[in-house]
């Protein structure tokens, strides 16, 4: 069960947003990842906790940033209730989008995992919905997604295989690269691993 701590920075001009500490862990109906999210400062920021299924659709999403709320699932499309800060106006929302997207680098191996890529293979689309902070406004975003390589490296727990996808956003042609070992994120724009305390999980 990896277990460890990523930072997060403002991916154009480096500025620290904060650190989320993670859990995560495939079992025998999909994969499953915990976090809490802290300020550069050490102030609790919010939480996620994202199951996905053996397909790796989002079976349910429950996302906090500070006093706000998401809670989520892959129906219809995707489905969600947003409730706001006073806990009083909750609103719901749908849209044919095939996942969820946020800050966390668990939404990057959540979408890997989705797509299930081949190296070589043409860039597939996708369609998610992105929670913003700090309020968790959602927002229909397109991708497109290919794994350009797919490399083995040596390290004293056996073979550890990184993943390395092209993501480019349809709307503005923007791209960058995401690398991913099982179901840790490695590298990607505004993400850092800073400390892994046990190898990643490999997904079956």
């Amino acid at each position: 069960m990896p277990r460890g701590r990523y930072s997060l920075h403002d991916p154009h001009d480096r500025t620290p947003l904060g650190e989320e500490h993670f859990q995560c862990a495939p079992g025998p109906s999909g994969w499953r990842y915990v976090s809490r999210t802290t300020t550069p400062s050490g102030v609790d920021a919010g939480s996620l906790d994202l199951a996905l299924d053996e397909l790796g659709r989002p079976v349910r999403l429950e996302l906090h940033a500070f006093d706000w709320q998401i809670r989520g699932a892959a129906i219809d499309g995707v489905t969600w209730v947003r409730t706001d800060p006073t806990g009083i106006d909750a609103r719901e929302g749908n849209a044919p989008a095939h996942a969820f997207t946020g800050t966390s680098p668990a939404f990057l191996v959540a979408t890997a995992r989705l797509l299930r890529l081949a190296p070589g293979a043409p860039a597939t689309r996708v369609r998610l919905v992105a929670f913003t902070d700090p309020v968790l406004a959602p927002l229909t975003v397109d991708q497109s997604w290919a794994l350009i390589n797919s490399e083995a490296h040596t390290t004293d727990n056996g073979l550890l295989t990184v993943d390395e996808y092209q993501v480019s956003a349809l709307d503005t042609g923007e791209q960058h690269a995401v690398h991913i070992a099982g179901d840790v994120v490695l590298a990607a724009p505004g993400i850092e691993l800073e400390d892994l305390e046990s190898p990643p999980s490999t997904f079956r």
